[in-house]
């Protein structure tokens, strides 16, 4: 029997129409995954990556252990080496998720006195990483640089002269599928003699090599956490930074440690994602479809429910957990996986659709869906 407690907080779920069951895999026409590419159902990817491991006789099903013990394969190496120089960084080094990546880094890095300063709207491997430090944490206003700036200079003046200043934040925040200014935020930064940590496990594939580097700041940011499980379409992480916060992490990082690394198999589909992402047009076709959609959303005059975002990541606030959930429903019975985003997962009044754009959406789907949507969503 489960404790009466935790059988209490399951029963809050469901009057609050938020509970949440795992579904199967759909056939309907997809706006709801994080395969913006297509990259994970790529078959050119998928026998390139077969045809490495038996090319190179790595014919292995497991790592066996930590890479500290009997797991550093050296298909590692290699991969981490190409991903550094893709990302124009240092160094690289690989986790086995984004959250692990997360994790490891912003609870090693920050010590006790030091400040962190993060976005209120970061995704929860950051705030769970940040309360696994020993360092004072304190949120601001999402994107709202006048507010992280009131907060760094009230840190830097009662804080001691030793402490360090960590800001974090996103670079395509994944339930509302904006940015910050990014290079007035390395401004900031460089002004308060702070140090800079982006996830952009959202904007990979979708802004090519990530926004950081389509702007030229690579060199300016402390730390980026990059996913391959969104547009790269396989799975794990990587940290990009300098060779000494590289060192620093798989010496004090317990989520790199403490956890068995990946098979060889994985590592050569990250290594051939990469590769594919460095030649692919579904980039340019993903932001036509990315464009198109959001002058169809002009066109059925709904642009004021949608949050302003220039990314894969559409959202439509529709206040409500009922309300959200009825037109998702609709929305999948008419043949279209579009996932409602449900309370307290974002704040209450918040609700919303979230319309996820791949290369692969054709226009006369994207043109339908939202019909759909208008006609729906008013009742």
């Amino acid at each position: 029997m489960l404790p009466k407690k935790l059988n209490k907080k399951l029963e809050d779920r469901k009057a609050n129409n938020a509970f949440r069951e795992l579904g199967s895999k759909s056939k309907l026409v997809d706006f709801s995954s994080n395969d913006y590419l297509g990259f994970s159902k790529s078959e050119t990817i998928f026998d390139a990556a077969h045809q490495y491991l038996v090319d190179n006789n790595l014919k292995q099903n497991g790592a066996t252990g930590s890479r500290l013990l009997s797991g550093n394969h050296k298909l590692y190496y290699e991969t981490e080496s190409e991903i550094a120089k893709i990302h124009n960084c240092e160094a690289a080094l690989i986790f086995n998720s984004g959250y692990d990546a997360n994790i490891g880094l912003l609870s090693s890095v920050s010590q006790r006195g030091d400040i962190i300063l993060y976005d209120e709207l970061c995704h929860a491997s950051i705030r769970d990483s940040i309360n696994m430090s020993n360092a004072k944490s304190y949120k601001f206003k999402h994107n709202d640089l006048e507010d992280l700036e009131q907060k760094c200079q009230a840190e830097r003046s009662r804080s001691p002269k030793e402490s360090e200043i960590y800001i974090v934040t996103e670079s395509i925040f994944s339930m509302d599928g904006d940015t910050p200014d990014l290079e007035k935020l390395i401004k900031l930064t460089k002004t308060q003699n702070a140090h800079l940590i982006i996830d952009e496990a959202h904007a990979l594939g979708v802004f090519e090599k990530g926004l950081v580097q389509k702007l030229g700041l690579e060199n300016d940011v402390f730390a980026r956490v990059i996913t391959f499980g969104k547009a790269l379409g396989c799975h794990g992480a990587v940290v990009l930074g300098s060779q000494e916060l590289k060192d620093y992490l798989v010496n004090f990082s317990r989520s790199f440690i403490y956890t068995t690394a990946l098979p060889p198999h994985a590592l050569a589909t990250i290594k051939m994602a990469y590769s594919e992402l460095t030649k692919t047009n579904e980039i340019h076709q993903l932001k036509e479809n990315i464009s198109f959609f959001k002058k169809e959303v002009k066109r059925i005059n709904f642009q004021n429910k949608f949050i302003q975002s220039d990314s894969a990541i559409q959202c439509c606030i529709l206040p409500g957990n009922e309300k959200v959930k009825s037109v998702a429903s609709i929305l999948q019975d008419h043949g279209y996986d579009v996932k409602p985003i449900l309370s307290p997962t974002v704040p209450k009044g918040k609700e919303r659709l979230r319309f996820c754009i791949h290369s692969y959406n054709s226009k006369e789907k994207i043109s339908e869906v939202l019909t759909l949507l208008v006609t729906f969503a008013n009742q």
